[in-house]
């Protein structure tokens, strides 16, 4: 008889397990932010740091109960994971570059230096303060868009549904966010998603975070802390400032940034078809989300 929890090993499904893994992360977190808002004068980067903390805390105690390590989620800390890291960073800010590249050849806009940034020099602490702003919310949103909850929802719906869901679920989740009207709330979301899968195939190829999260954090920081732009509807102060021309929002983004654009929909696209994997590493990937 189907039992919908448990498999025929007895043990709980991989979706149930992802289904508990998200109710757990969700009911922890919301009693960090009731504890720390009962703190006075508490910084905002409390809440992305307890936020942090609950998603590793969460994710080892669901590893242990399969008896698995902390590293098999992807977060084995070797010169491997470095240099995966180092790549990310820099293939995020060359999606950035290549789309703001693109606009700009259509007129989108002209960059200028922003009122009162500090000369080229001392620029660099500008560059690496936007960078620690931006490293904690992208291991946030890796390990909550590609760590446990999506391996598990691998192992249950497959590689490719699994990677669709958690790449609409990363799309819904900046539903909310600052510039999302029109049709910039269209091409952020269709964005947003291509992101997502984008951020997926980059776990996929190498089974670890790393890359994924090195290219999120690269990709916020070039279109925030470098350009200027929004950043999903924020808007960071960079070293940079863009100064839009008369175009639509559907180019150019708006305030949401460069990713409620035409140019980052193709840019996302040609790096998807990039990252797909083809024969041998289908296969490839396909045994290790076996086993993993």
């Amino acid at each position: 008889m189907f039992n919908p929890l448990l498999g025929t090993t007895k043990e709980l499904r991989p979706g149930v397990r992802a289904l508990l893994f998200y109710l757990a992360v969700s009911t922890v977190y919301a009693l960090v932010v009731w504890l720390l808002r009962s703190v006075p004068g508490l910084p905002a980067a409390a809440y992305p740091l307890g936020l942090l903390a609950v998603l590793l805390l969460v994710s080892r105690l669901a590893l242990a109960l399969e008896s698995l390590p902390l590293s098999s989620l992807g977060l084995r800390l070797d010169g491997a994971f470095a240099r995966d890291y180092v790549r990310g960073l820099l293939a995020g800010t060359a999606i950035i570059a290549l789309t703001a590249l693109g606009l700009y050849g259509l007129g989108g806009f002209r960059l200028v230096r922003t009122p009162g940034a500090p000369p080229w020099l001392l620029g660099a602490g500008t560059l690496v303060t936007g960078a620690l702003v931006y490293l904690v919310p992208a291991l946030n949103e890796e390990l909550a868009f590609r760590g446990y909850l999506f391996q598990r929802l691998e192992q249950s719906l497959g590689t490719w549904a699994g990677l669709a869901a958690m790449s609409a679920l990363f799309a819904l989740a900046h539903l909310a966010n600052p510039g999302m009207a029109g049709t910039t709330e269209i091409l952020a979301c269709l964005n947003i998603f291509l992101a997502g899968w984008i951020l997926g195939l980059a776990y996929l190829r190498t089974r670890s975070l790393a890359l994924p999260m090195g290219l999120h954090l690269g990709w916020n920081w070039a279109q925030g802390s470098l350009l200027g732009f929004g950043v999903s509807g924020t808007e960071p102060r960079g070293l940079f400032t863009p100064v839009f021309q008369a175009k639509p929002l559907w180019l150019t983004g708006g305030r949401f940034g460069l990713e409620g654009g035409l140019p980052c929909t193709i840019v996302c696209l040609i790096v998807c078809l990039i990252l797909a994997p083809r024969g041998r590493d289908q296969k490839a990937n396909n045994i290790n989300s076996t086993i993993t």
